[in-house]
């Protein structure tokens, strides 16, 4: 499998922070959408954002701005499907995503979910966290997905599905597990306090 494009999952309404681009909020003297693309730009071949709203308000990173072509926010398969149709016009086969509020996910995100999809003989493979109670969590907005899925995707979303694992579980869904100690990597910034607690992580 070539390297897959990436995309950076920033579409939703961030209303639990009092609204606006949720990414631009600063960590450590650095925004957390710089820290996802340092993180992600290194693991794929190129890099996109999905983001609704006015583009040039992200002109400054660079990055071609892809807006949900469904309406009404439906959540983040539809930043799925806007990376899917970009990448289909590249002639990749594949993308990542990742969340912009997810400051601290793996640097070898890419190559463990290549590897799990393969390994497991499954088309969409997911990132999970290991919980010694729980077992595998899974992080649905951090997920490798072929693009020649991205009709069934589209018809998904016509028919009403929100929820990622609703629609992957149609599918069939290899789980990329990552240890969850000392703290899980996928922790995101949701809210005012939860910024407070990234700074402490990242000290």
């Amino acid at each position: 499998m070539k390297q897959p494009l990436g995309v950076i999952l920033a579409g939703g309404l961030a209303s639990r922070m009092g609204g606006g681009d949720k990414g631009r909020l600063m960590l450590g003297g650095q925004s957390l959408i710089s820290r996802v693309i340092d993180r992600l730009e290194p693991q794929v071949a190129g890099l996109a954002l999905n983001a609704n709203g006015d583009p040039a308000r992200f002109a400054d990173l660079g990055l071609t701005v892809l807006p949900d072509s469904v309406g009404r926010h439906p959540g983040p398969l539809a930043g799925v499907l806007a990376g899917m149709d970009w990448a289909a016009g590249d002639g990749a086969s594949h993308i990542v995503t990742a969340a912009a509020d997810t400051p601290f996910f793996p640097a070898d995100l890419v190559p463990q979910l290549l590897l799990a999809a393969e390994a497991q003989g499954k088309p969409i493979a997911l990132a999970a966290t290991h919980d010694p109670e729980k077992g595998a969590l899974r992080q649905p907005t951090f997920g490798l997905w072929p693009v020649d899925l991205r009709d069934d995707l589209r018809g998904a979303l016509d028919e009403g599905i929100r929820k990622v694992v609703a629609w992957t579980d149609r599918h069939g869904t290899a789980l990329a597990v990552f240890p969850g100690t000392p703290f899980d990597p996928f922790f995101n910034v949701n809210t005012p306090d939860d910024l407070i607690l990234a700074e402490g992580l990242l000290a």
